[in-house]
């Protein structure tokens, strides 16, 4: 599992670390403080940039009101020219000094700000990296803490080469594939999502084209970096024979199953395939529902053998269909369905 934000939060200004508000596992909200680092030598520089400010505009003020005066006295022929002309410039070395100072008390503010850290996105927060009373730096590797976007959450795969354009399809008629991930065992669903997103190219070298599906994960079942099993549904095919795929040989005729008929007594059947989903092989020509077939040591049979079926797995198959579940091969023959 992929979070669609992460990021490690920095200072960007260096000072010593006064105050922590948040606990370890909170989730926040973008904006939310976070931390606060002490202000005072930025509010320091910030006055300091004031006083420097207002001095020059005063030389300014000053400067201006002086070339003004001499230029009512060059137009009465009683100065140089020069002497107004170092004046001029003189104004414009103190509008140069003032617009300096502006960008000084910016800056100076722009600390101020940075001083106080909060929330650069919405997530759940990790494990904190600093305590109050430590000076921290905007270098530090580690930072002050990271956080880490859960919901929604994605997932990156890899599909198929030969899938491709069944998903782009369903991707370009503005439908989203479902996309269902399971446990690590493969047995439980923990979440549905939705496939949209396909990476731009295909890796020549695994013959796959990365695919990222998106999950709400509202209940947040799925965790960062969890592995999970990834499975999309193409399509659904209703009223299909279905056999487990264990049941299918191949031989030079093509596929064929071995079935039971009433007296154990197995045949050789031809049949046509479809879809495969896992370990259930459609069976689309050949054979009917409820017809069982061999699904262990089908190497060893010839026509007209005889085969046992296993008592537990009998038994299995009665609990199945008492529980309206699918039911599933034993280990000498299970029943299409």
């Amino acid at each position: 599992m992929t979070p669609l934000e992460s990021v490690v939060v920095r200072s960007r200004v260096e000072g010593e670390l006064r105050s922590l508000h948040f606990t370890e596992g909170q989730r926040v909200k973008k904006g939310d403080l976070l931390a606060q680092i002490d202000p005072r030598a930025f509010e320091v520089e910030l006055a300091q940039a004031k006083a420097a400010r207002a001095r020059n505009q005063a030389l300014l003020v000053n400067a201006r009101e002086d070339l003004a005066r001499y230029d009512t006295l060059l137009g009465q022929d009683s100065i140089a020219a020069q002497q107004v002309s170092n004046q001029r410039s003189l104004v414009r070395q103190y509008e140069a000094a003032v617009q300096a100072d502006d960008a000084t008390i910016a800056s100076a503010r722009l600390s101020l700000h940075y001083a106080r850290i909060t929330a650069p996105i919405s997530g759940r927060i990790g494990l904190r990296q600093a305590t109050p009373g430590n000076l921290v730096r905007a270098g530090d590797a580690d930072g002050l803490l990271t956080i880490t976007q859960s919901a929604p959450i994605s997932v990156v795969f890899a599909l198929p080469e030969p899938s491709l354009p069944g998903v782009r399809a369903a991707i370009g008629g503005g439908k989203g594939l479902v996309v269902e991930a399971r446990d690590r065992d493969n047995k439980t669903v923990l979440a549905t999502g939705s496939l949209r997103i396909l990476d731009n190219q295909i890796d020549v070298a695994t013959g796959t084209v990365k695919a990222r599906a998106i999950f709400d994960n509202a209940d947040e079942a799925l965790f960062p970096n969890q592995f999970v099993n990834v499975s999309v549904r193409l399509a659904t095919l209703a009223g299909v024979v279905v056999v487990p795929a264990s049941a299918i040989q191949r031989g030079d005729s093509g596929p064929f199953v071995y079935v039971v008929g009433p007296d154990l007594t197995v045949s050789m059947r031809p049949v046509k395939i479809g879809e495969l989903d896992g370990e259930r092989q459609q069976v689309s020509e050949g054979l009917l529902a409820g017809e069982r077939v061999v699904t262990d040591g089908v190497d060893r049979l010839r026509e007209g053998d005889k085969v046992k079926v296993d008592g537990a797995s009998a038994a299995a198959r009665k609990d199945a269909r008492a529980a309206g579940r699918p039911e599933s091969g034993g280990p000498a023959a299970a029943p299409a369905h």
